[in-house]
C-alpha cells in the first residue's frame, strides 16, 4: 500500500542524495581543476574512495525516498548496503595505508590530498554505517545537544535488515554485526 509522502521529507531526501552525487565532480573540479593540484595516484585513490562513498551515501538516500514512498517495510537494496558494510574497510583501509605511505615518503600536493580524501571516505563511512556524524539541520542540531551523538539512520536499516532476515529463517544462527 503506498502512504503519502510528505513533501517536505521527500525533497530533503532528494536534495541529500543530489548534494552527495554532486560533490564527487564538483570536488574533483575544484581541486584538480581550479586549484591545479596534480592527478597523481596518491590523489586519485583517495579521491576514488571519497568518490565511492558519496556514491552509496546517495543510493541510500534514494532507497530511503523509495522505501517512504512506497510503504515498503524493506529498505530497496539493504543487501547491498549490507555488503558495503563489510567491503568497505578493508578497501578504506587499503587506500588509507597507501595515502598514508606516499604522504610521508613524498610530502605535498601529490599526496596530501588524497590522504586528506581518504581520511574524509573513513568518516563518511562512519556517518553511513554506524553514527551520525553529520548535523547540518535545527532538528538534529537539537537532538545533538540533548542526547548526544545519534546511530546513522542506515545503520538503523540495516539492523532491521538482519532482524527481518534472522525471522525468515528460523533455526539459522545470527547473522554477524
Amino acid at each position: 500500500m503506498k502512504h503519502p509522502l510528505p513533501e517536505q521529507v521527500r525533497r530533503r531526501l532528494r536534495s541529500m542524495a543530489l548534494l552527495e552525487l554532486i560533490n564527487v565532480p564538483l570536488q574533483a573540479a575544484v581541486w584538480f581543476g581550479v586549484l591545479g593540484l596534480p592527478p597523481s595516484p596518491a590523489n586519485l585513490a583517495g579521491f576514488a574512495a571519497f568518490a565511492l562513498l558519496l556514491a552509496q551515501g546517495a543510493s541510500y538516500w534514494i532507497a530511503k525516498l523509495r522505501q517512504l514512498g512506497s510503504g515498503a517495510s524493506a529498505l530497496p537494496g539493504a543487501t547491498a548496503f549490507a555488503l558495503a558494510l563489510r567491503a568497505d574497510p578493508p578497501v578504506l583501509f587499503a587506500v588509507v595505508m597507501f595515502t598514508g605511505w606516499s604522504a610521508l615518503n613524498a610530502p605535498g600536493a601529490a599526496t596530501y590530498l588524497g590522504l586528506g580524501f581518504a581520511v574524509f571516505a573513513v568518516l563518511e563511512y562512519v556517518n553511513y554505517f554506524y553514527t551520525q556524524l553529520s548535523y547540518d539541520n535545527i532538528a538534529d542540531l537539537r537532538y545533538l545537544t540533548a542526547r548526544g551523538l545519534r546511530r546513522a539512520h542506515l545503520a538503523i536499516d540495516l539492523e532491521r535488515h538482519r532482524a527481518a532476515q534472522a525471522r525468515s529463517r528460523p533455526g539459522a544462527p545470527p547473522l554477524p554485526r
